[in-house]
């Protein structure tokens, strides 16, 4: 069993608030933060939501929040005016609708938000959303960049806020059995994973010209806090995640899933370092991010394999989003769809084995000799096939949902959310660079790479940045 692995559960770790200190707080120094502005909830109390962008995932947000029975889903914000029109058709009447999201958390009828823009929009918002007194269930990937998820957890902290990041694999029953798993000790000691991602979208998505945008897409809000750009097909809805200017890549959109469930289950805080290489070969288009690259990830005590390919046919099993953990007793073969663990197979006491004997044997070498060690490994197969994605949005919902309620810990706190999404960044910068990455995570530096350390940070357009100072961030 790894010696790192941390056992705690976050959704036991309390924020520092429940209901009763903060009636007997808000009594001796009301007005003084977002909490006195905000409502503390009952347990039988209904939880006013709002969503923030209403595309493919904010859909399924969406439905898996109106689910469930003390939620009122009341309002949403969009910059795609048909897209308002649907949440409207889908949540029925008194649905309040905003082209800005500023407006929303506004709104005193919502306790907490559910943000899923485009990726370079989610730190500004939650940061935003948590100095209006919201808690927010956030979407992956959590920042754009590294020092975002400081920020963000600079201001949730200050207005004691319950932030969820949007890695619903650790509310799936089917990865926290695997969890266990590993967490008893049963593969014995990780010694290393590997993280696959392959799918097929060649040859690429074409090379529009830039226009003017759509009457009904606010252009200037969608960019937001990222660099000025005349309007692209390519740039806009979903194919954002093809810039720099807006995204990570697959290695941060995907990367967050796979990498959250590396830390997760084998307890790791941070790397070492981080080494990776890809590029745009095959797509034919006029996007920037990689549609190959690979990543080698170092670990205290073992080492993950990333890779994600956009143009892989064949593709199957743990090519479509799986993990494959290899330990001393036994390799752990993980998806959404369940998991299957092998092992070497149980040795008859009539076998033996050659071992490589001690110095000073008087024989010395490789010699038969029976390996009684053999009884501790798995005997038989082991397999789990319980997993539904649909079903953990809905589970991850709930948790976050209690959370809200209790004032404890979801089961993806944002200090996690920042140091996965901080893994994924420093691949990139290691593949922008061409060079290996070494990590000092007390400090959240890059060592001895100047350029590298540059690569940390991006600056807000106006008039965004001054949102980020008003929120008391020094970028």
């Amino acid at each position: 069993m790894n010696r790192n692995l941390h056992l705690s559960n976050p959704s036991e770790r309390p924020l520092g608030l429940t209901r009763r200190s903060f009636v007997k707080s808000t009594a001796a120094a009301a007005g003084l933060t977002a909490l006195s502005a905000s409502r503390v909830l009952g347990a039988n109390e209904r939880v006013g939501v709002g969503i923030i962008g209403f595309g493919l995932i904010g859909r399924i947000h969406t439905r898996s929040f109106m689910a469930q029975p003390d939620v009122r889903i009341v309002a949403v914000a969009d910059t795609y005016a048909p897209r308002l029109d649907a949440a409207a058709d889908l949540v029925g009447g008194g649905l309040a609708k905003h082209r800005d999201f500023r407006r929303l958390l506004e709104d005193k009828n919502v306790d907490a938000v559910v943000v899923a823009t485009p990726d370079h929009w989610h730190a500004l918002q939650t940061m935003l959303a948590c100095a209006a007194g919201k808690d927010v269930y956030v979407e992956k990937p959590l920042t754009l960049f590294v020092r975002e998820g400081r920020w963000m957890l600079e201001v949730a902290r200050r207005h004691q806020r319950v932030v969820q990041v949007g890695t619903q694999n650790r509310s799936g029953p089917n990865f926290q059995r695997a969890r266990e798993f590993v967490r008893q000790g049963r593969l014995g000691n990780i010694v290393s994973v590997q993280s696959n991602f392959f799918r097929n979208v060649a040859p690429g998505f074409g090379n529009p010209p830039d226009q003017d945008p759509p009457p009904n897409l606010d252009w200037d809000m969608m960019l937001g806090p990222a660099p000025a750009r005349r309007y692209n097909p390519n740039r806009g809805i979903y194919h954002f995640r093809w810039f720099w200017d807006y995204s990570g890549g697959q290695m941060t959109n995907l990367g967050q899933h796979s990498l959250d469930l590396v830390h997760w289950m084998t307890g790791a805080q941070a790397p070492k370092s981080v080494y990776s290489t890809g590029g745009r070969f095959f797509l034919k288009d006029n996007g920037e991010v990689p549609d190959t690259q690979d990543a080698i990830i170092e670990y205290p005590g073992f080492t993950t394999v990333c890779q994600y390919r956009e143009c892989t046919a064949g593709r199957s099993g743990q090519g479509m989003g799986g993990l494959m953990l290899h330990g001393t007793f036994g390799t752990m073969a993980l998806s959404r769809g369940g998991f299957e663990v092998s092992a070497d197979p149980k040795v008859s006491p009539n076998n033996v084995v050659a071992r490589v004997l001690p110095p000073g044997h008087p024989v010395g070498g490789p010699q038969p000799e029976p390996e009684p060690e053999q009884r501790q490994f798995w005997t038989e197969p082991a397999k789990h096939e319980t997993g539904d994605m649909m079903q953990d949005y809905g589970r991850h919902a709930r948790n976050f949902l209690d959370c809200v309620k209790s004032r404890h810990e979801p089961a993806t706190d944002l200090e996690s959310g920042h140091r996965v999404a901080t893994t994924c960044h420093l691949a990139n910068i290691s593949m922008k660079t061409g060079r290996k990455i070494v990590w000092d995570a007390a400090k959240e530096e890059i060592v001895g790479d100047r350029e590298a350390n540059q690569l940390l940070v991006r600056p807000y357009r106006k008039p965004w940045d001054a949102e980020l100072r008003a929120l008391g961030i020094k970028a």
